[in-house]
């Protein structure tokens, strides 16, 4: 590919959405894309059409310096390096390597947190989506992309299309919010939104997530749990039922067995049989 060569940048991001169309980029993917090569291309407007190592480096360093996470940082790496390999046409191996990050165990909640939590979600297709996202192990993005034809009642399963990583998979539907689920379907086409928001359309995912957020608090929970808390502990509790790890990862959608095995560290099923010497 002959390089592109921008006079501004709103040309240079006709292009990069141009890209990312054609990739079929997730919208997750799309919207970081942009955001971090705005704030890098802002800071250095003389790199438009070429990368310069050290600027780059310097750029990262500085995140760094101001307190980003690792993914934080990779993810700006990854935007960076895309714009210029698939936008540009620029074949050049930056040579800077994925920032290693922590390992930390998935933060994960109890059957009586989550009980709690559900029980001070007043508005009812909040409750429902919440008790979904937990009983199914649904991202939330997985979430709010639901159409009302992805809920098969005779089979009891969910089906999700085009989940992370552009892959559809079956995961379980729970029994005990089918009523719920039966009114949140009816009179809908199978291409309809399952949640819609108040103006129709798809409900945004930052929505549902602040209502998790105040909920955590009215529910005094202290731990430094997110929405996607809910699917950690969706794996977490039907490991500690004895659910093969091979289901679970199928159930979950993990590409690699080691994203799923992770949880067996965070299960205190075995842990309580134990006695501590103290």
């Amino acid at each position: 590919m002959a390089n592109i060569q921008f006079h501004n940048l709103d040309q240079a991001f006709l292009e990069l959405e141009r890209v990312l169309t054609l990739r079929n980029y997730s919208r997750a993917t799309c919207k970081s894309y942009r955001g971090c090569l705005l704030r890098f291309l802002q800071t250095h407007p003389d790199e438009m059409n070429k990368p310069n190592k050290t600027s780059i480096e310097n750029f990262l360093l500085d995140l760094y310096g101001k307190n980003s996470s690792a993914q934080t940082v990779t993810s700006y790496l990854q935007a960076i390096q895309f714009y210029y390999r698939e936008v540009i046409g620029v074949n050049i191996d930056l040579q800077i390597k994925t920032p290693r990050r922590p390992s930390r165990l998935p933060v994960t909640l109890s059957h009586k947190e989550i009980e709690r939590i559900l029980s001070n979600v007043s508005n009812d297709k909040h409750r429902t989506m919440i008790a979904l996202a937990y009983g199914s192990g649904l991202r939330v993005s997985e979430l709010t992309d639901l159409r009302a034809g992805s809920i098969d009642f005779d089979e009891g399963v969910i089906y999700v299309y085009q989940g992370k990583g552009k892959k559809d998979r079956i995961t379980l539907l729970p029994q005990v919010i089918i009523k719920e689920l039966r009114k949140s379907t009816a009179g809908k086409c199978p291409n309809d939104y399952l949640f819609e928001s108040e103006r129709g359309g798809r409900l945004s995912s930052r929505s549902i997530q602040k209502v998790f957020s105040h909920s955590l608090k009215v529910s005094e929970i202290k731990k430094p749990a997110t929405f996607h808390s809910l699917r950690h502990s969706f794996a977490t509790h039907i490991l500690e039922q004895g659910t093969d790890l091979r289901f679970i990862q199928k159930l979950l959608g993990h590409s690699n067995i080691r994203t799923t095995q992770r949880y067996t560290h965070v299960s205190t099923a075995s842990l309580r049989a134990i006695q501590s010497p103290l």
